[in-house]
């Protein structure tokens, strides 16, 4: 049943542009003539370059924003739920980021076979979108795990922590890992992909950070396709995603799909793979705040 949450992970697919700061030059004033027969003075040293302001990305999200999901899995109609919801925007790491939680738990009949409960969250930078910080937090029968990466997008470095437990105090590992620039995870990935132009036939690689282990995918945008869901009909931008393991290679994860409202608030209305422990589809229910 890990493959459970992981198959909601895979999904989550995309590259997100990092926000290119440019410095302005400014300009020298012209050295004083020199009086006759005196030493010429030093030119006076260039003044440092002034970093443009920061300036937040535009995106399609809301904060109070929950999305509710239904997902099916090979012969159950419905077996799980999940929500994702933008719960706050808020002053971190020396930057702003939005706070983002998705969660996801077994209907009542699958639980009463096995019990889990997942809860993933990220630390969306509001100039960047790219994480912060993102862990997933598991309880399976009684048995509970956190693992957290801290992002240090600008050093290419990030922090890897495996934490179990009754109350988590046990750290089981630790990792420093190096990452590729503009490193996602599973959570932050989605929202950066909703902030894309999308266009018909556009391919684009990006890397992902999931469980500390680092991926390559690559996203190719597809045509407008109806989707049916709890909204009703929907146009919306077909994206096939392949994920590549830099040590593994291919996953086994195969027929990948995501849709992607073609609106102004470009919402994921449908996620399916195929795997060997059967195909999961997730499917929009409901949306609020948007």
């Amino acid at each position: 049943m890990n493959r459970f949450f992981f198959a909601i992970s895979l999904f989550s697919l995309l590259t997100a542009c990092a926000l290119v700061v440019d410095l302005n030059a400014q300009s020298r004033a012209p050295a004083p003539k020199p009086a006759p027969k005196a030493t010429p003075p030093r030119p006076a040293p260039p003044r440092p370059a002034a970093a443009a302001p920061k300036v937040e990305r535009q995106v399609p999200f809301k904060l109070g924003e929950t999305l509710g999901y239904d997902i099916s899995w090979s012969s159950f109609m419905t077996a799980a739920t999940a929500t994702v919801s933008v719960k706050e925007k808020k002053p971190s790491y020396d930057s702003l980021a939005y706070y983002i939680v998705a969660e996801g738990q077994p209907t009542a009949f699958v639980a009463a076979l096995y019990k889990l409960y997942y809860k993933a969250d990220t630390l969306l930078d509001a100039y960047t979108l790219l994480p912060q910080r993102g862990s997933l937090y598991s309880r399976e029968s009684g048995r509970q795990h956190l693992r957290a990466t801290r992002f240090m997008q600008e050093a290419h470095k990030a922090q890897y922590e495996v934490q179990s437990g009754a109350t988590l105090a046990n750290v089981d590992s630790r990792l420093e890992l190096q990452i590729p620039a503009a490193t996602q995870d599973a959570v932050s990935a989605i929202f950066a992909l909703r902030a894309m132009d999308l266009k018909p036939g556009q391919a684009v690689v990006m890397p992902l950070s999931i469980n500390g282990q680092t991926y390559r995918v690559r996203v190719v945008t597809g045509n407008r396709e109806t989707v049916n869901c709890g909204l009703g009909s929907i146009n919306a931008w077909k994206l096939t995603p392949s994920l590549l393991d830099e040590q593994n290679g291919e996953s086994d994860a195969q027929n990948m799909a995501i849709w992607i409202s073609d609106d102004a608030r470009r919402l994921p209305v449908l996620m399916q793979a195929d795997f060997a422990v059967g195909t999961f589809k997730l499917t929009l229910r409901s949306a609020t705040g948007i």
